[in-house]
């Protein structure tokens, strides 16, 4: 849509930075959103400014070098909506964001310019079926492992393949895209009710409508991101984060949206609130359901009234409305509806305490983030098998080589050595289709999908590439994780290791010149949130 080229005397600007790209499903339908806020801006007397900013799909980038790219769209798209709205100084501001690192950029973004703003989400994918079962992204990678593994045939493989993203909307499970949804409505920065609509029905347009007199009323009362982006509300979208059982990812993002606030935010907190959260939503990849049945059956604004009535999350923290969350959550009903299975009642958590534990020892010194969703056992020990890229470990995967009771071990993966910390969605998929994922762990100094499970321990810090500890492991080495003691222990001693560290050569960079030249000289480690410096 070409909006009038002109200008009305006192009109405030509103810029709206969007991630609209025909590339990716995730954000393939986000224009009729920008049409749709720019007319309401316009109606209520404030004047559009719309520009886009880069994006990139995991989901096809997944396992190629492509991935390098993806955590640095974050920081560009921060950089996007800064420039933008400080070029023309603009009086208030709404982004609209779809696959996963748009959202968490966006939100950086907003506070640092500190304008009155309001997020906007793109909206979940409606889910796929094949012969009368729900899949949607991970499905097909999973099916690559079973097909590999002879448990599918290749026409359920393909039939998978075809079906498993049906429209436009981010990634239909309980991934980083949608776990950062959850997550921003919790923290106050959109719409509560708004989080997991379905892209593609009329709800998502009429809340891009009413985000539109959100803004004003934010405007009128010079309410501005730092206002709601709290210390207090940092928490309650962790909480939200752990009792939907989210993704990894939201560690290292609400670590840089966090600073981008000026809060005091550390992986501790995480560990803290972790402890403290039950897990109350069933929902995949670890369990049943995906995102717009966890919006039927009362999403956010349900589950954050049972964390509210139960001392969990901070009711007096302010809102996109400019009421608290207390106030937005007096008319939902204090317990969950019981023709739905979704959302579990207090009494009855899918898991007593969070999903995720920060693990340290001598093998992560500054912390490792563990998604141990759907496991057995909390302690884990084995023989470590290292590879230093996913590539060369997802040949031995489809090759069959990988047996129960292996650690394995991925590097050279993280900020700098990736650069840009790639996710092993295809290794870890490729173990799930294979059955391994509940008898081998896997640890890295890169990045887990949002739609990965199993014993997991990513963000190694420090990394491979500076000559952190995980550079020094060898075959065969024994290796320990136990969650219960937040453990992370490599079983050689101190001695072996400085020998290690004295043979070790730090190997060249991968880019010399370019923007990922730049990120890996400049970006910080994992337990700062991989921010740039």
């Amino acid at each position: 849509m070409l909006y009038p080229l002109h200008w009305k005397s006192g009109m405030p600007l509103v810029g709206v930075a969007h991630g609209h790209s025909t590339i990716t499903p995730c954000n393939a339908g986000i224009q009729p959103l920008v049409d749709r806020v720019a007319q309401e801006l316009l109606a209520v007397g404030l004047f559009p400014q719309t520009w886009g900013f880069v994006t990139g799909s995991d989901g096809i980038s997944m396992g190629t070098p492509g991935m390098e790219c993806s955590l640095p769209t974050r920081e560009h798209i921060s950089d996007s909506v800064q420039l933008g709205r400080g070029n023309h100084k603009m009086d208030g501001l709404i982004t609209i964001a779809g696959c996963d690192k748009n959202k968490p950029g966006c939100l950086m973004g907003l506070a640092y310019c500190n304008v009155p703003s309001v997020y906007i989400g793109a909206g979940t994918i409606k889910p796929g079926h094949w012969k009368g079962k729900i899949i949607d992204i991970v499905s097909p990678f999973e099916a690559l492992g079973q097909l590999n593994a002879g448990k599918i045939s290749r026409e359920d493989f393909e039939g998978i393949e075809k079906n498993a993203c049906p429209g436009f909307g981010v990634c239909g499970g309980q991934y980083t895209a949608n776990s950062m949804e959850c997550a921003v409505a919790a923290l106050g920065m959109s719409q509560l009710e708004g989080a997991l609509m379905a892209a593609e029905d009329d709800e998502k347009l009429d809340s891009a409508g009413k985000a539109v007199r959100l803004l004003k009323n934010l405007m009128e009362k010079n309410i501005r991101p730092r206002d709601i982006i709290t210390r207090k509300s940092i928490e309650n979208a962790i909480t939200v984060m752990m009792a939907t059982g989210s993704s990894t990812n939201l560690v290292l993002h609400f670590l840089a949206i966090a600073k981008a606030a000026g809060v005091k935010w550390t992986l501790e907190d995480f560990e803290r609130i972790s402890r403290r959260t039950p897990v109350l939503c069933d929902l995949k990849p670890s369990g049943k359901h995906v995102a717009t049945q966890f919006h039927a059956a009362g999403g956010v604004p349900q589950l954050a009234r049972i964390l509210l009535d139960n001392g969990r999350i901070n009711g007096d923290c302010i809102t996109v409305t400019g009421r608290t969350i207390a106030e937005e959550l007096a008319n939902v009903p204090s317990e969950p509806r019981s023709d739905q299975e979704v959302i579990r009642p207090w009494p009855k958590p899918l898991y007593k305490s969070g999903h995720i534990t920060i693990l340290k020892g001598n093998l992560a010194p500054k912390g490792a983030v563990a998604k141990t969703s759907g496991v057995k056992a909390t302690r884990f020990t084995g023989r470590a098998r290292v590879f230093n890229s996913e590539a060369q470990c997802l040949k031995v995967v489809l090759a069959k080589k990988i047996k129960a009771g292996i650690v394995i071990v991925i590097r050279y993966e993280g900020p700098k050595g990736g650069p840009g910390m790639p996710e092993m969605l295809q290794v870890t998929a490729a173990l799930i289709g294979q059955g391994l994922l509940n008898s081998v762990a896997l640890i890295t100094d890169g990045r887990f999908s949002g739609g990965s499970w199993g014993w997991l321990v990513g963000h190694v810090d420090p990394e491979a590439a500076v000559g952190g500890p995980i550079a020094l492991v060898k075959n065969g080495d024994q290796i320990t994780l136990d969650k219960n003691k937040r453990l992370i222990r490599l079983h050689v001693p101190a001695k072996e290791l400085r020998a290690r560290k004295k043979k070790w050569k730090q190997p060249n960079p991968r880019y010399t010149e370019g923007v990922l030249a730049f990120y890996a000289e400049h970006v910080s480690g994992a337990s700062e949130g991989a921010v740039l410096t």
